[in-house]
């Protein structure tokens, strides 16, 4: 799991994918901001097939909560 959703990052807004490891801070470690926060959710939403609510979204804090949260929706 943890090498798709390096893909995804990688693809979706250019996340080095050198730096993505499940300790990995989203904003902080990734720089990832509030817009590309939304562009990542909408690509998990398509590459897995689920539905991750604004909540859920502000909730992701790590790479870690990403895989988790895409494996409880799969």
């Amino acid at each position: 799991m943890l090498e798709e959703i390096k893909a995804v990052l990688e693809e979706a807004i250019n996340v080095d994918p050198d730096k993505v490891v499940p300790e990995a801070r989203l904003k902080e470690d990734l720089e990832i901001d509030s817009l590309s926060a939304v562009e990542l959710s909408l690509e998990l939403e398509t590459k897995f097939d689920i539905t991750i609510d604004d909540e859920e979204l502000a909730n992701l804090v790590t790479v870690q909560d990403i895989i988790d949260i895409v494996n409880a929706k799969k």
